[in-house]
C-alpha cells in the first residue's frame, strides 16, 4: 500500500475537526474506566459493519435499526464489563434506554445515537450506575478526552488503541482516526472486537459504506486471536465534513485516497489487537503469495493464523514448518502441496519439490522476535493475501478460565 500522502499525527478520535470524546469509571467495572463517549459536535455522516454471529448483542440490533432508518449520527455511547448480550428483552430495553440518555444529555436526536458494549456475556446491566454516569460524563468531552476513551472500552487489553493520519486533499486537510478495543474472543467476521473511527472527510454515504467495507476486509476480518467470532463485534466511521474538501464520491480519484488512508488506520489497528492477544508474546503476519484467486490466498492464510498448533510452535519458536503446510492443506483450497515454499522473515524454510533448507539456529533467532512474517508461497498465480494473529501461550488458557471473575 502507498502511504506517502499521508502521515500519522496525534489525538486518535478526536484527531479529526469537529469532534469530542471521554471516557469514565461509572461503577460497571471493579476500578477500570469503563463508560465512553463520542460526540460529532454536527451530525456526521455513518457507516457501519456489524458481527454475522447469529448470537447478537442487544446493541448491535439497536444499531442496525437505528442505521437502517438514516445514515446520521451525532454520538456513540460505549460501555466495558458488559456486553449486555443474550440478555433478552431487557437487554434491548437497556440499550435504548442508552441511546435515548444519552440525547438527553447531550441535547441530540435520539436516532442520532449509536450504543455498543462489551464484556461478560448473559448479565443485565446496571442501568442506574450507567445513566448517572453518561450525564456525568457529557458536559467532561473534549478534543483532548480520546486517550480516556480509548481505555474505558478495554477489557482484558493491555494497552489502548489509537492513531490518527492527516493528509491533503486539494486546499483541504483531511483526518482519519480511531480507537479499537480486542485482546481475546476475536475472529471478526463481521460484516469482543470494537472499533470507533472519526473522519472530518465531506463524503457520500454511498461512498463511506463502500471503503469501510473494502477496508474492513482487509484488516479487522483478516484478523485472529482465537477463532472465535464475538456477540458485539461492531466497526463504525462518522464522517462529519468538517474538513470542507470537495465532497468524496464513489469512483473519484479522491475516494480512491481515502479508501486507502482508511484501510490504513484499520490495519493499523488490527495489528494492535493482533499484538495485544490475550497472553499474547508476539505479533505475526501469515502472507500467502501465488494464489490464483484473493479469495484462495485469504482461505489459506486464515488457516494457518487459526491453527493451534502453529501458533503454539511460534511461541515456543520451534521452526515446525510442516503444521504449516498442514494448515493450508484442509484450507479448502486447490493447490499442490509439493509446489510450496515457505520462509520465516527472509530465512527460507522449504522450497518446492519437498526441498528442505531450514537452518534450526537462524529460524529459532525469527521466531525469537517479537514481530514475525511468515511467508507462503503457492506458485499457482499471482495473488496475495495477508492475516494477522498472534502466538498462543498458556497465560491464554489462564485468563480465559477465570473471565467472568
Amino acid at each position: 500500500m502507498d502511504e506517502q500522502f499521508f502521515e500519522e499525527c496525534s489525538g486518535s478520535i478526536t484527531a479529526a475537526s469537529g469532534f469530542v470524546a471521554g471516557g469514565i469509571f461509572c461503577g460497571i467495572r471493579k476500578v477500570k474506566k469503563d463508560l465512553a463517549l463520542i460526540r460529532s459536535l454536527s451530525p456526521a455522516v455513518t457507516a457501519a459493519v456489524f458481527t454475522c454471529n447469529k448470537t447478537q448483542a442487544a446493541p448491535i440490533l439497536v444499531d442496525k435499526q437505528q442505521l437502517a432508518n438514516n445514515h446520521l449520527c451525532s454520538a456513540i455511547v460505549v460501555n466495558s464489563g458488559n456486553a449486555n448480550a443474550c440478555t433478552g428483552e431487557r437487554g434491548l430495553r437497556d440499550a435504548w434506554e442508552m441511546v435515548a440518555t444519552t440525547a438527553r444529555a447531550l441535547d441530540v436526536p435520539q436516532e442520532h445515537v449509536l450504543v455498543s458494549s462489551t464484556g461478560v456475556i448473559g448479565q443485565y446491566l446496571p442501568m442506574e450506575k450507567i445513566i448517572a454516569g453518561i450525564f456525568e460524563l457529557a458536559p467532561q468531552l473534549s478534543a483532548t478526552g480520546n486517550r480516556d476513551a480509548a481505555e474505558a472500552i478495554m477489557t482484558t487489553d493491555t494497552f489502548p488503541k489509537e492513531i490518527a493520519i492527516q493528509y491533503t486533499e486539494g486546499t483541504s486537510t483531511i483526518t482519519i482516526g480511531g480507537i479499537a478495543k480486542g485482546s481475546g474472543m476475536i475472529a471478526p467476521n463481521m460484516a469482543t472486537m470494537l472499533a470507533f473511527i472519526t473522519t472530518d472527510a465531506v463524503i457520500t454515504p454511498e461512498a463511506l459504506r463502500t471503503a469501510l467495507t473494502y477496508a474492513n476486509n482487509r484488516s479487522f476480518n483478516r484478523l485472529t486471536v482465537d477463532g472465535d467470532t464475538s456477540t458485539n463485534d461492531m466497526a463504525v466511521v462518522m464522517a462529519n465534513g468538517y474538513a470542507k474538501n470537495t465532497p468524496i464520491a464513489l469512483g473519484s480519484p479522491e475516494y480512491t485516497r481515502f479508501q486507502r488512508a482508511l484501510e490504513y488506520v484499520l490495519i493499523k489497528l488490527a495489528k494492535m489487537i493482533a499484538r495485544d492477544g490475550e497472553g499474547a508474546t508476539k505479533l505475526v503476519e501469515i502472507v500467502v503469495n501465488g494464489a490464483r484467486t484473493e479469495d484462495e490466498a485469504v482461505q489459506a492464510a486464515r488457516a494457518v493464523a487459526n491453527s493451534n498448533l502453529v501458533k503454539t510452535a511460534i511461541h515456543g519458536a520451534d521452526a515446525n514448518w510442516g503444521r504449516i503446510l498442514c494448515a493450508v492443506g484442509y484450507s479448502g483450497i486447490d493447490f499442490d502441496p509439493a509446489n510450496v515454499s515457505i520462509s520465516f522473515g527472509d530465512i527460507p524454510i522449504l522450497l518446492p519439490n519437498y526441498t528442505i533448507v531450514l537452518d534450526e539456529e537462524k529460524a529459532k533467532e525469527v521466531l525469537c522476535k517479537d514481530h514475525i512474517i511468515i511467508t507462503i508461497d503457492l506458485h499457482q498465480g499471482n495473488k496475495s493475501a495477508t492475516f494477522y494473529t498472534c502466538d498462543l501461550s498458556k497465560e491464554y488458557i489462564h485468563i480465559n478460565a477465570s473471565y467472568r471473575s
